[in-house]
């Protein structure tokens, strides 16, 4: 996680404006893109050399090539890079074929590979897609079947592109991607298929590119010309010239080795991005174009935007280490600031327990989709865990008790943790149950790891990849990544990674009750019973008899959901330590986020209560 961390902080310092707010000037901004991973073990390494050392915003994987388990384990390990299934019906390369995933003699040739070519190629006679009778049905197939092994194996990916246009060389076979890109919430982002929609313009070098110098040069002389408040998209093919690479190429493009490497040289070289950055160009990707929230101004939305740059300075002199803030209101972002060195949009940030608010909207999603109730007992799930003697109170356990932090522990039993390999599930199970499930309240982060481990039981999947196809990939949050236990399980209460957007995208869902561009994801009666008080909360480490008269005021004495506490000014909200917060304020139909480094968490409510509360007219 710190590889991945120190990498987006290496990208955030040559990116210029990446914490620009919604008031500022429109930007140019633009998508460098590069295509083709999974292809050679060179085009691999220099993908993403070209995103941790340059320029490079998105990558396009294709599944059907050799290389693609390497590809997925890389892109596995580097989580904040954007990626694209790029979908295949050919095989372009004279010493390099690949297959189809499934039976598709239509679009194959006599020894089983993939055509070359898409249209007619004299050097190439009878070898292209176009020149042969191919089934539509088996296009489909075919490309569903290199969705689901994409997901399965890279669960970042966030759009589907065509190689060589193959998903746009027939009315037919548009419809069909268009059909394809709902059914998975995958956009097409090709211009056959996007039709313009997502207002961005291609853009290619400007002037000559055979050698790595002209490629700079003219890549800079593209920069020129791009016009402010305007998005555009950049690709090419990076790869290494070397033993592998010289032995690819076909008709009319021989010098592939060369032309590759002058590519990245292109997207890691300084110069280049040293132009970006004084042309004030911002880099994006095709997720964050895409699926971002929408921008709009405080005086549209109703926002006294005087209240901003007081309570930043009522935090500055409080000493306190804010470093982001992102205001939503009627959902559309008003304010974005991101504080300190190495905090950035693009960066993602330990969540500690907002986690616990996934974790247990995964729940909401399980229970959903029938596969457990909130009532269901939860030594039925783990028969093979229980401890020899069962007290009545482990017996009446319920799910709903451990989502209310009031599974009948005096304490909670985190020192588990720390036992080197034990089982945590079994040492949560072998504590003492002392209460009553339901009617005593102890903050149990191992409690939440438990309803991770019954997520994972019911449905066969980690936290985190259940929800990409549910949550995660429609609200467009990629890049997440989740601490494991010693058994594989995501640990629920604490250890995930995302970025200040994500929480408010995260907030906006909350508080719009599960409905999400028109779609109802999670039904609403989860998040009446997930945001409503179940029981009466205390400070996490706090007993009931060191609450005093003063401490009532206090927020984390508002009473407590399924994993999201009461707030005052009947608000509710995810908390992690050290100030990370999801503020979610139905009455004034807005979402406050920060992340921080703050340990009076409480203060740090205080300022926001006091300065940007108000401010929401």
């Amino acid at each position: 996680m710190k590889e991945y961390v120190k990498t987006l902080c290496l990208l955030a310092a040559c990116v210029s404006g990446m914490s620009l707010s919604a008031q500022e000037a429109a930007e140019t901004r633009l998508i460098v893109r590069a295509d083709d991973m999974g292809s050679f073990h060179s085009a691999n390494v220099a993908s993403v050399d070209c995103y941790k050392n340059g320029i490079e915003t998105s990558i396009e994987l294709m599944v059907v090539t050799p290389w693609f388990p390497e590809a997925a384990v890389m892109l596995r390990q580097n989580p904040g890079l954007d990626v694209g299934l790029h979908l295949v019906i050919t095989s372009e390369w004279d010493n390099m074929k690949w297959r189809p995933l499934t039976q598709c003699p239509s679009l194959t040739d006599e020894n089983g590979y993939f055509y070359p070519m898409m249209s007619a190629n004299p050097a190439y006679p009878g070898q292209s897609v176009s020149e042969v009778k191919w089934k539509l049905d088996e296009i489909e197939k075919e490309f569903r079947a290199q969705i689901e092994l994409s997901l399965k194996n890279v669960p970042q990916i966030s759009h589907i592109t065509g190689h060589m246009f193959s998903t746009g060389f027939a009315p037919e076979v548009v419809a069909l991607c268009k059909r394809l890109a709902a059914e998975y919430n995958l956009p097409a982002v090709d211009n056959t298929l996007a039709s313009g929609q997502y207002g961005f313009a291609h853009i290619g070098y400007d002037g000559p590119k055979k050698t790595a110098a002209e490629k700079e040069a003219s890549f800079i002389s593209m920069l020129n010309k791009l016009e402010a408040g305007k998005t555009y998209m950049f690709l090419d093919h990076p790869a290494y010239d070397n033993d592998e690479m010289q032995t690819v190429g076909h008709v009319g493009y021989e010098d592939v080795a060369a032309d590759r490497e002058g590519v990245v040289r292109l997207l890691t070289s300084e110069k280049v991005k040293q132009a970006i950055k004084e042309k004030g160009v911002k880099l994006i990707n095709y997720n964050e174009l895409i699926k971002a929230l929408p921008r709009s101004s405080f005086a549209a939305e109703k926002v006294d935007g005087r209240a901003v740059p007081k309570y930043l300075e009522e935090v500055k002199k409080a000493g306190q280490d804010l470093h982001s803030l992102m205001i939503l209101r009627h959902g559309r972002v008003v304010s974005e600031q991101w504080m300190g060195e190495g905090n950035a949009a693009n960066v993602p940030h330990a969540l500690h327990s907002v986690s616990k608010t996934f974790t247990a909207t995964a729940v909401g999603f399980a229970v959903a989709e029938g596969r457990l109730k909130v009532t269901d007992k939860v030594i039925s799930f783990f028969p093979d865990k229980l401890p020899a003697q069962v007290s009545d109170n482990l017996k009446a356990l319920e799910v709903r008790h451990l989502l209310t932090m009031s599974s009948g522990h005096d304490v909670e039993p985190g020192n588990i943790r720390n036992a080197g390999g034990a089982d945590w599930v079994q040492g949560f199970l072998a504590a003492p149950f002392v209460h009553e499930p339901g009617t005593f309240f102890v903050y149990n982060s191992l409690g939440t790891y438990v309803l991770s481990a019954i997520v994972q039981k019911v449905t066969g999947e980690k936290v985190i990849d259940y929800l990409y196809p549910r949550l995660f990939r429609p609200l467009g949050i990629v890049g997440a990544v989740w601490d494991e236990s010693p058994q594989g399980i995501n640990t629920g209460g604490w250890g995930l990674y995302l970025k200040t957007e994500d929480l408010a995208k995260m907030g906006q869902f909350i508080l719009s009750k599960g409905l999400w561009n028109g779609k109802q994801l999670l039904p609403q009666a989860w998040f009446d019973e997930a945001t409503t008080s179940h029981i009466a909360s205390l400070p996490a480490g706090r007993r009931p008899e060191q609450v005093n008269s003063r401490t009532k005021e206090k927020d984390w004495l508002q009473g407590y959901g399924y994993q999201m506490w009461r707030s005052r000014h009947n608000s509710f909200r995810a908390d992690g330590a050290n100030g990370q917060y999801i503020l979610i304020l139905p009455e004034k139909d807005a979402v406050i986020v920060t992340t921080a480094n703050i340990r009076d968490m409480q203060d740090e409510l205080n300022l926001i209560w006091k300065y940007l509360l108000p401010a929401l007219k």
